[in-house]
C-alpha cells in the first residue's frame, strides 16, 4: 500500500513537530532549573550582608537614641545633631523613659 506519487501522510510532519515541542520543553525546563539554582545561591550569599546591615542599623538607632536623650538633657551640640537629622528626614525613636 504505497501512497500515490506526490502525496505524503501526516505522520512525519507531526512526528517532527512533536519532537520539536518536546525538545523545546526540555530546553526551557533545564534553563529554568539552572536559573533557579543561581537565584537561590545569590540569595544565600546575601545573608551575611543582611545580618551585618541589621547590626549596623541597630547600632545607629542606639546611637541616635542616646544622642536624643543627651539633647533633651540640654546639650547644645546634641540638639544641633538631632535637628540636622530631622531636617534630613531621619526619624529618631525615643523610648518612654527618655521622654519623661
Amino acid at each position: 500500500m504505497s501512497n500515490p506519487a506526490g502525496t505524503r501522510g501526516p505522520f512525519l510532519p507531526l512526528l517532527l513537530l512533536a519532537l520539536a515541542v518536546l525538545g523545546w520543553s526540555v530546553f526551557q525546563t533545564t534553563q529554568l532549573v539552572t536559573e533557579r539554582g543561581s537565584l537561590t545561591a545569590g540569595i544565600a550569599s546575601q545573608d551575611v550582608q543582611v545580618e551585618q546591615s541589621k547590626k549596623v542599623r541597630e547600632r545607629l538607632e542606639s546611637l541616635a537614641t542616646r544622642t536624643a536623650r543627651v539633647a533633651r538633657a540640654g546639650n547644645p551640640n546634641a540638639t544641633l545633631i538631632v535637628e540636622e537629622l530631622r531636617r534630613r528626614g531621619v526619624t529618631i525613636k525615643v523610648d518612654e523613659e527618655a521622654a519623661q
